[in-house]
């Protein structure tokens, strides 16, 4: 396998303390939907929402051709690494409108990956993402008040809209990791396709 330049990346959940963080290592050829989905992986979020970066004046999402905005490029079309050859090296991801979780992303470093690695590759992180469709952070502080006890008036309710108990410290890692690494996988096996396909002519 060649060796490829990659980004160390750094995702933080903003406005909730203790941090909510983790960081993977991107594929600077990688586009901005491959960091999304990196993202979704990492975090522990389902992909069930509208989403888009704001990198200082553009916008980076899934263009709707039934509701045009000029403002909104496709991020499938652009990679990380223009972001980067851009001096862009903070911005910010937002998921889900309505709860309006927004990330800020950071890249720490860019350099070479090893030679036996399929990136993207999940490094590490701290504790749970909220489940979705909590209430935005008045939702998330209110859910955790009430899973933490039991005498709460809304504790029974949450626990069966959640399905069990939460624990805000498990971040599941082995579940990012392999999510991150279908994605890795996909990315390689795409890679794998494409060389045979000009092979052949």
């Amino acid at each position: 396998m060649t060796q490829e330049t990659i980004a160390r990346v750094r995702i933080n959940l903003n406005d909730i303390g203790p941090e909510i963080w983790r960081i993977v290592e991107m594929p600077v050829a990688g586009s901005l939907k491959m960091l999304h989905d990196v993202i979704q992986a990492a975090m522990g979020w389902q992909d069930y929402h509208l989403w888009h970066f704001e990198a200082g004046e553009r916008r980076y999402g899934v263009p709707n051709p039934e509701w045009p905005d000029r403002n909104l490029a496709a991020a499938r079309n652009v990679k990380l690494g223009t972001l980067i050859d851009r001096d862009v090296r903070q911005f910010t991801y937002t998921y889900d409108m309505g709860d309006d979780w927004r990330h800020t992303v950071v890249v720490e470093a860019v350099e070479l990956g090893e030679h036996e690695i399929k990136y993207p590759r999940f490094v590490t992180g701290e504790r749970r993402c909220p489940p979705e469709d909590v209430g935005g952070l008045p939702g998330f502080e209110r859910f955790l008040q009430a899973l933490s006890d039991v005498a709460h008036e809304e504790h029974q309710q949450l626990y069966e809209w959640y399905g069990g108990p939460f624990d805000p410290l498990d971040i599941d890692e082995v579940a990012s990791k392999n999510a991150v690494a279908a994605i890795a996988i996909r990315r390689h096996a795409g890679k794998v396709a494409y060389e045979k396909s000009r092979n052949r002519h």
